[in-house]
């Protein structure tokens, strides 16, 4: 695959390109986009044959591929992350978010408190509190470089209104891969406090170094009585805008509830989103994935290398995702100083690091899932932007 070829996204209604200068008023002609959390590469051949295929049918009537389409994601999560799925344990949605809205609607009643270990990818307070329930932020701790949890801390924020956790895993901006410990010890912390725990684990693919990414269910399986698992291909594969994601329940009680709340509003995936997942979850998506997570690890390397030659800034280590985590705080500068030099100065539209909650306010955070050839414009522009601290 040749993840250095420019594929040019603007005036495709790319929300990543095309809506970065209403945003962050960095125009696409001049801009460098680097927030919204897909990747610039195209998709494997299969998934993209798949496609053609569906289109040169011509009839896009009602279509049946379930079985075909939960015996990919069998053999994926089996294959690639030692996990065995249940068939019936699958749920599909259009997407994690809206798999999270359906597990808030499913499990939880208004004004209920959710945990979310912050800085945390933005979406889940938004939902959170669109659906009327209470945003809990339990706020990481910075060890070495990285985050870590301290349940020492939560165990005394929490009042026994909260009842349910958010976990991102990997986390997602800081790139953590948690281990079997921390994993455990999430686990334990939602025992003692009597929380649902549902597991975001959409980064899953992607991890560098060597690490190996432990779904949750597989971690701690004795936590399934109150475990929903998240999953999707659309990170990995780059197609999250056929807005096709898994719910995976192992327990058999949570899972008819979730069923029959999605049987009361009709919630069905969609054909081109299932096809493209089987396409993917195959042989071809292994090969893809295989070159794709060293190509990423390139970039991350490059980058980090780049900015944290820069004084005062420093760019957490990226154990997982494509998304660089930058802290501005060494710099001295005020938030909007070093937002205005990145947006105006080096013309690059970044996530801006308070969306992500408590502990965000001195971040930005880049994605790096793009051609290297932009990663390395985008580090000179950096050094020019703050060149005065050189």
């Amino acid at each position: 695959m040749d993840f250095d070829k420019i594929i040019d996204r603007r005036g495709t209604h790319c929300a990543k390109w095309d809506m970065m200068e209403p945003l962050y008023g960095v125009t696409p002609e001049d801009g460098l986009a680097m927030w919204v959390a897909d990747t610039d590469f195209a998709v494997p051949e299969a998934v993209s044959a798949k496609m053609r295929e569906m289109a040169d049918h011509g009839v896009y009537g009602y279509v049946n591929c379930e079985s075909q389409y939960k015996n990919a994601i069998q053999w994926w999560m089996e294959n690639r992350h030692g996990w065995s799925v249940d068939a019936d344990a699958i749920f599909t949605t259009t997407g994690l978010v809206n798999g999270v809205g359906m597990c808030l609607d499913t499990f939880t009643q208004p004004g209920d408190g959710i945990v979310l270990f912050t800085p945390v990818y933005h979406a889940f307070a938004k939902v959170i509190r669109l659906a009327g329930r209470e945003v809990v932020e339990c706020q990481m701790v910075q060890e070495d470089g990285a985050y870590k949890m301290d349940f020492a801390a939560y165990d005394a924020q929490m009042t026994g209104k909260e009842k349910m956790v958010i976990l991102c895993s990997p986390h997602n901006p800081g790139g953590r891969v948690w281990t079997q410990d921390e994993l455990q010890q999430v686990a334990d912390f939602c025992e003692r406090h009597d929380l649902m725990l549902i597991s975001d684990e959409i980064h899953h693919d992607l991890v560098f170094g060597g690490r190996k990414h432990i779904p949750m269910a597989v971690a701690v399986p004795e936590v399934s009585t109150r475990l929903i698992m998240l999953t999707a291909p659309s990170k990995t594969f780059n197609f999250a805008g056929l807005h096709t994601g898994q719910v995976i329940i192992p327990d058999e009680t949570l899972r008819e509830q979730f069923r029959r709340r999605m049987m009361a509003i009709y919630l069905q995936g969609n054909t081109a989103g299932e096809f493209a997942t089987i396409a993917a979850y195959s042989p071809d998506g292994v090969a893809y994935i295989e070159e794709l997570v060293p190509y990423l690890e390139g970039n991350k390397k490059l980058f980090d290398e780049a900015v944290n030659a820069i004084p005062g800034l420093q760019s957490m280590e990226l154990q997982s995702t494509y998304l660089a985590w930058v802290d501005f705080s060494g710099t001295g500068m005020e938030r909007e100083e070093f937002t205005r030099r990145v947006e105006q100065g080096a013309k690059i539209a970044a996530n801006h690091g308070t969306t992500f909650g408590t502990g965000g306010e001195s971040f930005l955070r880049f994605n790096l899932g793009t051609q290297r050839a932009r990663v390395e414009e985008a580090c000179e522009r950096l050094s020019k932007a703050f060149a005065d601290l050189q």
